[in-house]
């Protein structure tokens, strides 16, 4: 089993930057793709950014130039570095974790799933 456990979430103002951190333990050998996810309320869980084993990485068309995934293989951790942030980002933000070498984006290609963390972005 896999336990993923985020956190940095928080409120922030229009333009401010966030970094959320998702921290993965128990069977860690099984963890090779992972992902951010949002879902506000009301609406379909969306994918944010996914970074493969070998660190190929994707990023909604919303998100882009504003956000980054990385890895840190060594502390079993996967980073969101949220720039630039806008209300329209608020969201709960979700780590999801896969056995697979590939870059997946879909939320049914996930294993394993976060409890999530809020941000809330608002002045």
């Amino acid at each position: 089993q896999v336990q993923l456990v985020e956190s940095g979430g928080g409120l922030v103002q229009p333009g401010g930057s966030l970094r959320l951190s998702c921290a993965a333990s128990g069977s860690i050998f099984s963890i090779n793709a992972m992902g951010w996810f949002r879902q506000a309320p009301g609406k379909e869980r969306e994918l944010v950014a996914a970074i493969s084993r070998y660190d190929s990485t994707y990023y909604a068309d919303s998100v882009k130039g504003r956000f980054t995934i990385s890895r840190d293989n060594g502390r079993n951790t996967v980073y969101l570095q949220m720039s630039s942030l806008k209300p329209e980002d608020t969201a709960v933000y979700y780590c999801a974790a896969d056995p697979s070498f590939r870059l997946l984006l879909r939320p049914q290609d996930y294993v394993y799933w976060g409890q999530g963390t809020q941000v809330t972005v608002s002045s």
